[in-house]
């Protein structure tokens, strides 16, 4: 085991709302002194995850015509009555502050001839307000300069290739600010294990979670090697209550071609004109033909992502193969506007100038997650979320293209500023009060502020198994649901923990005993928390979607969220 390390305040993840937490922690840890930050990540810092895959940008009401209130109308009418109001206010107010913030940071955005950002369109926006970076590279731009700046932050250290497995829970008081049930233990730091297998500790008064999404539990995604639910399962193992965790949204447009995960194929090809089409090249959806929309809504290949996905899953059934038509719209200025999304389809045999692309629905981004406020607390003292882990209120039944990025920012960067002021207030949420100063362990070399514990495994834990897992919810809890495939899934989930239950299954050492190995253990968690949620919602809602819909008499939690509060 290796020694522990100490700290007052460990974030567990590097995408952009770890980053932008942890950033903002050592920013106000400037003025109080003496508060210790260690950022952990399971891969190359900076490098792995959701963060860098991200084409489509940041939505943001940065132009003259738009206002955060016209954002905020957005968001909540892609949300279906899930979302909370105030968090989707403060989201799209300081919005435009922190797109300025990554501008003076050095974010190289798209720019008009005049200077002006250029805004593009996407699906459900009722105007143009998405903010990109080297056309289609907005996540691995804005990754890429906030994970420099924190390299270069003297108040933060950093820590490669640590896989986190369980958070400690400690004898002391229960209960947290956000009223959290009595009984529950703090979370007092977490346990990790590095690329070696060895087991790792950092103990520390507050832990956040940035651990992104549980999307990779799919047959078909979008989602990197990371997204397993590793989050979701930590956090509702100490008590941590989840909710919303039946809305997954299904990108209508990954690449369809024989690659995991499926590259993303941007939205903002269809808000500059592209169109999706049969493979003869009739269009597949007519806007007129859907009749009037709201006023500023989208409709036709610019509808919600959820009402997009379900008309491509429903044609597919139908044995239609979709493509996407950007050859007129766009043609020759493909590879400048969308060099990224054109260097994977001329990766993958297709020309986007001259051929149609074929694409498909994917599990893309989970609403739901970690029940958090405002500020990121949890419902659990000591462990706070932020970015896709978490539930923040923001992005109800479905959410509104390109606001992932910009929950990320504002919103992690809360959560980073509620932490440490939280810890120099004297913890009120019952956890311990501020340790020594003392560093949590010896700097690394003044280049570079980074530890590496050498490359992450890439191993599955028992491939086999996770394998049924991400089949099962792909085909039980996919675009469309029904109540006898969720049973299904639950009944395949049961299985497959005997199956990892059983003696020297790989994973299980002589302290666990019979428990399941650790990845199929938290898999199976997530997916039976996911599948309990869409059974318990006999109605369809954003991006939850039941063929078996009792629409005429609907229950009575449709505009409320499901909670769950699970423990293997």
């Amino acid at each position: 085991m290796r020694p522990p390390l100490e700290a007052d305040l460990v974030v567990v993840g590097s995408g952009v709302a770890g980053l932008a937490a942890a950033l903002a922690a050592a920013s106000e840890a400037e003025f109080a002194g003496g508060i210790r930050i260690l950022l952990l990540t399971p891969g190359r810092f900076g490098g792995d995850g959701a963060s860098t895959l991200a084409q489509g940008g940041i939505a943001a009401a940065v132009d003259p015509g738009d206002s955060p209130a016209l954002h905020a109308l957005d968001t909540r009418r892609a949300g279906a009555g899930l979302t909370v109001a105030e968090r989707v206010g403060i989201l799209a107010a300081e919005g435009p502050e922190r797109v300025r913030e990554l501008a003076r940071m050095g974010v190289r955005f798209d720019r008009e001839p005049g200077g002006a950002l250029a805004l593009g369109l996407e699906g459900a926006h009722s105007r143009r307000r998405i903010v990109h970076a080297l056309g289609d590279r907005t996540g691995w731009e804005v990754t890429r300069v906030l994970a420099e700046a924190a390299l270069r932050c003297p108040g933060l250290r950093i820590l490669e290739g640590a896989h986190v497995t369980d958070l400690i829970l400690n004898s002391g008081p229960a209960g947290s600010v956000t009223g959290g049930g009595p009984g529950r233990r703090p979370v007092a730091g977490v346990r990790y294990l590095d690329p070696d297998g060895e087991t790792g500790e950092v103990h520390a008064p507050l832990t956040l979670l940035a651990t992104g999404g549980a999307c990779r539990l799919f047959l078909r995604t979008t989602a990197p090697h990371f997204a397993l639910g590793d989050g979701l399962a930590l956090a509702s193992r100490a008590g941590a209550r989840l909710e919303g965790m039946e809305f997954v949204q299904f990108h209508p447009t990954a690449l369809r071609v024989d690659a995991d995960p499926l590259p993303l194929v941007t939205e903002a090809l269809r808000g500059e004109g592209a169109a999706l089409v049969d493979g003869s090249g009739r269009r597949l959806f007519d806007p007129d033909a859907d009749g009037p929309a709201p006023v500023g809504a989208a409709s036709g290949d610019l509808a919600s992502r959820a009402e997009v996905a379900r008309r491509l899953w429903l044609a597919m059934q139908e044995g239609v193969e979709p493509f996407l038509d950007a050859r007129k719209a766009i043609g020759t200025a493909f590879p400048d506007r969308f060099p990224g999304v054109y260097r994977l389809c001329l990766a993958h045999g297709i020309d986007p100038v001259r051929d149609l692309v074929p694409v498909t629905p994917a599990a893309h981004y989970h609403m739901g997650g970690v029940a958090v406020d405002a500020w990121g607390r949890s419902t659990v003292a000591g462990l706070r979320a932020a970015g896709e882990v978490a539930s923040a209120g923001i992005h109800g039944a479905n959410r509104l293209a390109s606001n992932s990025l910009l929950e990320g920012l504002v919103y992690g960067k809360r959560a980073g500023q509620g932490a440490v002021r939280d810890l120099v207030d004297g913890c009120p949420d019952g956890r311990a009060p501020l340790g020594s100063p003392a560093p949590c362990e010896s700097r690394p070399p003044a280049e570079s502020r980074a530890i590496s514990l050498a490359p992450a495994p890439t191993a599955r834990p028992d491939a086999d198994l996770l394998a049924e897992v991400r089949t099962l919810l792909w085909e039980g809890v996919g675009v469309v649901r029904d109540a006898r495939g969720l049973r299904g899934v639950l009944s395949g989930l049961e299985r497959i923990e005997a199956e990892a239950n059983r003696p020297g299954q790989p994973g299980q050492g002589p302290e666990e005993g019979a428990a399941p190995s650790g990845a199929i253990a938290r898999a199976v968690l997530v997916g039976r928390a996911m599948a309990t949620a869409a059974l318990a919602r006999d109605v369809s809602l954003g991006s939850h979607l039941r063929s078996d819909s009792r629409v005429e008499a609907p229950s009575r939690s449709m505009a409320r969220h499901t909670l769950a509060r699970l423990v293997s």
